[in-house]
């Protein structure tokens, strides 16, 4: 058995090695004819100087092939398929009967063609996937230099004289030079209006000159004018003008004998009313909104039906073909076009946006009536309901460090409009089994592991208070409101926690980039159910107790501080033996190293067995300047702030409550934390062309712990480590500081994260990347004695952790599979001066697998 594993795994071997040779041992040339060149670089030269930009690049109607390491893989991919494979399987098999019949009596005839079928999906896949020889084509060498003439035409020089020459030698192989004499640029000087339009004129002059995005002393460009002209446009669809569209806005160039000045003429045009065989010319007339009819239930099949029900509400005339069951007010929050108002197109895109995030409607449309006679317009909203019950469920089968398996099953019930206001109520339950790695004791039952848990969330579509909010957040921005409880219950996980949380959360959007979110109240209560399992749970802090328990012969060397006696996994002699170290009734001194050991263990496990009353508000900005899925050169701004405990305190203080032997208010018996934390998160893109990629992330946060705390809950705390953090150390395997710990959850209170990672395309949907991440986390501010694990000033930064490493991704247009590898360039658990590449290697380096990327 294992010769023959040894026989299949250099069998492996050898196949790898056999494609790699086949691969690289093909002649780049096979696929080009005598009487081609292939086309190994371009070059263009502005001014007689070297231009790489992305946007020159992508002028090129000709490129050459793509390179991996200098080498042009994907045309060796494309040379191994045969361009004309339905004629040689036909020509040496299907026209051979002798073999198509030892092949079919071998196989069989249906296993045959199943064969030749695969041969043809081989042989399309390396065509697909490959990438044909570039060709030189003088064609498409004069587009290049003739879209080249019109890029810079369109800067501003005018004058501008472009050639190419092309260097074949006798390999068969050319070399393009593109050469661009731009001359001097035309300057803007005088700018002046011609508009016909009396009512426009005069708007134009007094508010949309303001802010115009041509004007005198610019250089030419011709993308400046069209978004002028895109400008002037909305501005004047916004200001009443319905029928006002951007075709009506030209632009007059003069550079005749101006000694390369321009001088422009902006030209907006009367309103073209077409008849049969005519054109009138008129003013532009500006209207308003006469009336907004809103039909709550609309179907196509109701065209004909008779209303059966409406009201008119602030001077909205609301419809139902059936018995209304919406409140007026939830349907004219929603509204921005309103009676008596010039026409805004922009109103129109505000009030689809509301539409949409009630949730509680589906295709809404919005349709303008206009009339001649006293240039107003009729609006009418069509609204089609989404069902008012929906149930939802799911199925998940999960694997980890603590079970084998795991099924969960959740399931919920979304009711909408509830209340007659368009809010949604979602109400949802959790179910989970699992087996955990004890389970396959005979004297333990199979699925051990149990979680349950349910959930109400209330979503409200406006600001749920008891004072308006117009004035300080229009309803263009969105504004909504999320209350929500839910409470879980675990059993054989960890330590058997039951949870309760209440939130209560405003959302709002300023902007277009900006979101703002606001938890006024979030309660989080925590209950560990099973203490006793501690070092059950953190076995690695367990044996190192047991260590110096049998060090100091506190037990025999055969013996562990684990109870024989107990059967519900107590660890009393553990305590215990925690409790004399620390009191001083072992031979154990607070100088000793062991000392410090035994207290740190003592302190860790008193913080993360306590029962947790979090009560805290929250403010969170992000300012997000990506435009689409397709957009490369951007970033994320995310700052947010946290303040918890404050007004537990202040009730404490002023009720003169009485404070537990520790010195800690209680609320039902447990002490409420009192944190400040505050996050920054910045993370910018850089797109180079190519499908490359540039990108950076930088992180600081910290938790500062006051008043009735000493420390931060476990889940409030940071880590460092995993899949989207400092790659080449896996999740809480990171710091804190230079300790060099065996803890399996290694949080602080106290982090900074600079990431930086190169972006590539390697072939076809594959991108690979090359990543150094750096950073680590600190105590600071609480009660850890630890120097190493202490934030301690500038000093500390020389333990910030380094490591670099690659990764390749797999994009499948929804979203990309990621596998990166991480190596530990710089271990602050080391030594100093032993720190820089140690262990960096495919032994000691992290194996991360994520969806999506990192940052």
């Amino acid at each position: 058995m294992q010769t023959f594993s040894l026989l299949k795994y250099n069998g492996l071997r050898l196949l790898i090695f056999s494609l790699i040779c086949t691969i690289f041992s093909c002649d780049v040339m096979k696929r080009v004819k005598k009487d081609e060149h292939l086309l190994i670089s371009n070059t263009v030269l502005v001014n007689d100087q070297k231009n790489t930009t992305e946007t020159v690049d992508n002028l090129q109607y000709q490129k050459p092939n793509g390179t991996l390491l200098g080498t042009p893989l994907r045309v060796h991919i494309y040379n191994l398929a045969r361009p004309n494979i339905d004629s040689i399987l036909k020509a040496n098999v299907l026209d051979n009967p002798r073999k198509v019949a030892w092949k079919t009596k071998l196989l069989s005839e249906k296993q045959f063609y199943r064969e030749l079928q695969s041969r043809k999906n081989l042989n399309s896949w390396l065509i697909k996937t490959g990438e044909a020889p570039a060709i030189y084509n003088e064609t498409r060498a004069e587009k290049t230099a003739l879209a080249l003439k019109k890029y810079y035409f369109s800067k501003g020089w005018f004058d501008v004289k472009t050639s190419f020459n092309t260097e074949k030698d006798s390999s068969q192989r050319a070399k393009v030079t593109y050469n661009v004499t731009t001359g001097n640029p035309y300057i803007l000087d005088s700018i002046k209006s011609n508009i016909k339009t009396p009512i426009i004129d005069s708007l134009y002059n007094s508010k949309l000159k303001i802010g115009s995005l041509i004007s005198k002393g610019q250089q030419y460009n011709e993308a400046n004018y069209a978004s002028e002209r895109d400008r002037l446009t909305t501005q004047l669809r916004n200001s009443g003008f319905y029928y006002f569209g951007q075709d009506y806005i030209t632009f007059d160039i003069d550079t005749v004998g101006t000694n390369k000045k321009i001088n422009t003429d902006l030209i907006i045009a009367d309103r073209a009313i077409r008849n049969e065989d005519s054109v009138a010319r008129v003013p532009f007339k500006r209207y308003k909104i006469k009336d907004v009819n809103i039909f709550t239930d609309y179907k196509n099949e109701y065209r004909d039906s008779t209303i059966t029900d409406s009201v008119n509400f602030k001077n909205y005339n609301i419809y139902s073909y059936n018995k209304l069951k919406f409140r007026p007010k939830a349907i004219t929050d929603a509204m921005f076009i309103t009676k008596g108002n010039i026409f805004k197109d922009i109103d129109r895109t505000r009030t689809y946006r509301y539409l949409s995030e009630l949730q509680a409607f589906k295709y809404p449309r919005i349709d303008y009536v206009p009339n001649e006679q006293d240039s107003t317009l009729i609006a009418n909203v069509y609204l089609v309901p989404k069902k008012k019950f929906e149930l939802t469920t799911s199925f998940e089968i999960s694997q980890s460090n603590i079970q084998t398996v795991g099924f969960a099953f959740n399931t919920g019930l979304l009711i909408r409009n509830i209340f007659r206001g368009a809010e949604t109520l979602e109400i949802s339950g959790l179910g989970a089994i699992g087996s955990s790695k004890d389970a396959s004791n005979s004297n333990d039952q199979f699925f051990d592991i149990n979680e349950i848990g349910g959930n109400i969330r209330l979503s409200i579509p406006r600001f749920f208070l008891p004072f308006k909010t117009e004035k300080i957040v229009p309803k263009y921005m969105s504004p909504s409101t999320r209350i929500n409880l839910s409470a879980t219950s675990q059993r054989n996980i960890g330590l058997d926690k039951q949870a309760l949380t209440g939130t209560l959360n405003y959302n709002w959007y300023p902007s277009k980039k900006v979101t703002n979110n606001v938890d006024l109240l979030n309660v989080q209560f925590v209950k560990n159910l099973n203490t006793a399992n501690y070092f059950g749970v953190y076995q690695n802090s367990f044996e190192r107790l047991n260590t110096i328990a049998q060090n100091i012969g506190f037990i025999g060397p055969d013996e562990t501080l684990r109870d024989p006696a107990s059967e519900g996994g107590s660890f009393n002699p553990a305590d215990q033996f925690i409790n004399e170290v620390v009191s001083g009734n072992t031979s154990i001194t607070t100088a000793d190293d062991d000392f410090i050991t035994v207290n740190n263990i003592k302190q860790r496990k008193e913080r993360l067995t306590e029962d947790n009353l979090i009560f805290s508000s929250s403010f969170n900005y992000v300012k997000n300047r990506r435009e689409n899925l397709f957009d490369k050169n951007f970033s994320i701004l995310k700052l947010r702030l946290e303040l918890a405990g404050n007004l537990l305190s202040n009730l404490s203080n002023i009720l003169d409550l009485s404070k537990n032997q520790d010195g800690k208010y209680e609320v039902f018996d447990v002490p409420f934390s009192q944190f400040v934390k505050a996050e920054i998160d910045y993370v910018k893109h850089w797109d180079l062309g190519r499908k490359n990629e540039f990108a950076i992330r930088t992180y600081f946060g910290i938790a500062i712990p006051y008043g009735n705390s000493d420390n931060i809950p476990f889940a409030k705390s940071f880590f460092a480590g995993g899949p989207n953090d400092i790659r080449a150390w896996s999740a809480y395997n990171l710091g804190p500081g230079s300790s060099l710990t065996t803890n399996e959850f290694n949080e602080a209170n106290l982090k900074i994260t600079l990431s930086a990672e190169q972006r590539f395309n390697l072939l076809g949907r594959f991108n690979g990347a090359f990543f150094v991440d750096a950073g680590n986390i600190w105590n600071v501010f609480d009660n850890v004695d630890d120097e190493a694990a202490t934030f301690g000033g500038f000093d500390s930064l020389k333990d910030i952790a380094v490591g670099s490493g690659f990764g390749i991704r797999y994009d499948f247009s929804f979203f990309v599979l990621r596998g990166d590898i991480g190596f530990k360039t710089y271990d602050p658990s080391r030594a100093l001066g032993d720190r820089w590449f140690k262990e960096y290697n495919f032994n000691n380096a992290v194996y991360n697998i994520g969806v999506n990327y990192p940052f």
